[in-house]
């Protein structure tokens, strides 16, 4: 998708699925690699075209993401589905590239302190690692995005200034970032601030896609999902189920739900290519699994005018 001018309502807005990866990588119950290929495999069949299906880091740090290549190895190559993988140093990088990937996400966390809790580098380091891993993928056919972490609030150094994250966005678009990621990693965004660090950045990374990657902690957002729509991103990150979190900072649970997004901008006329109902059921399912009702809504109160999914319109043996 390229990106349209500012305060336009869109007709359509991508939707990257990332329940296998930043969804599960918080919960403490952990899924085989078979089992997580199995959820990469439903999200595609409820009509997810990009997947954050990986994570090539290191099993003792992240125990939930261990296995990737065999995550890789078992997923279904659909055309039009694209599979993105998080790498975080060239290691990581090496391992991806032997998988089939069609992007890799690269994170720079915008704040020193969280940087360092999460990567185990500062900020600036963690950029150089952005530059080698974006050069190495783009001389191998791979689209490199790059994530920048904490973009509005960080858990150790509080506020995040605005022009350290435009700042960094402008030195991505110039190293090569296909897509810039602008990430709530802890849920603090309000809309106002979704709308004008969206506006800034666009104006330092032209041509480079915009999308959002935000969690609900704090009830916000979906709200800012609409307010990211309306002010130029193109994409929007989402989990089946609402599962998620980054397990390097206190309290950040809860990525938005894919099928409340999805409900969401149905209602607003907007199409996502998700199919509502079958990932209401894959929420469920995915409930069942982790051990715990999952946040999303839409699994217990249904879609309107007509109900997303319940339990006795969901076939059994059919949810999973």
């Amino acid at each position: 998708m390229e990106s349209r001018p500012a305060d336009t309502a869109p007709g359509a807005v991508g939707i990257v699925e990332v329940a296998p990866r930043d969804g599960l990588q918080n919960e403490s119950r952990i899924l085989t690699p078979a089992e997580r290929a199995r959820l990469v495999t439903r999200a595609v069949e409820a009509g997810a075209r990009r997947v954050e299906a990986v994570a090539f880091v290191h099993p003792g740090r992240v125990p939930q993401m261990a296995g990737a290549e065999e995550v890789m190895a078992l997923v279904p190559r659909a055309e039009g589905v694209r599979y993105s993988g998080l790498v975080l140093n060239r290691r990581g990088m090496e391992r991806a590239l032997g998988t089939g990937l069609d992007e890799v996400n690269c994170v720079v966390v915008s704040t020193e302190t969280f940087c360092r809790r999460n990567q185990g580098v500062g900020t600036e380091e963690a950029f150089t690692v952005w530059e080698a891993v974006a050069a190495d993928a783009h001389a191998s056919g791979v689209e490199p995005s790059l994530t920048l972490a904490a973009a509005f609030g960080c858990p150790f150094e509080g506020e995040v200034p605005e022009e350290r994250v435009v700042e960094l966005a402008r030195r991505a678009a110039l190293t090569g970032a296909v897509e810039i990621v602008l990430a709530d990693t802890i849920g603090v965004a309000a809309p106002d601030a979704v709308t004008r660090l969206l506006r800034a950045v666009a104006d330092v990374a032209p041509g480079v896609r915009l999308r959002c990657h935000f969690h609900n902690t704090r009830n916000t957002g979906y709200a800012n999902a609409v307010a990211a729509l309306h002010a130029g991103a193109t994409w929007l990150d989402a989990s089946l189920g609402g599962i998620g979190g980054c397990p390097f900072a206190p309290a950040a649970t809860g990525n938005i739900a894919t099928e409340d997004l999805v409900y969401l901008m149905e209602r607003m006329g907007v199409s996502t290519g998700i199919t509502l109902e079958i990932a209401a059921a894959i929420g469920r399912t995915l409930g069942d699994r982790l051990g715990e009702p999952v946040p999303a809504l839409l699994g217990r109160a249904g879609g309107f005018p007509s109900p997303a999914v319940s339990s006795s319109n969901v076939p059994a043996g059919q949810e999973s």
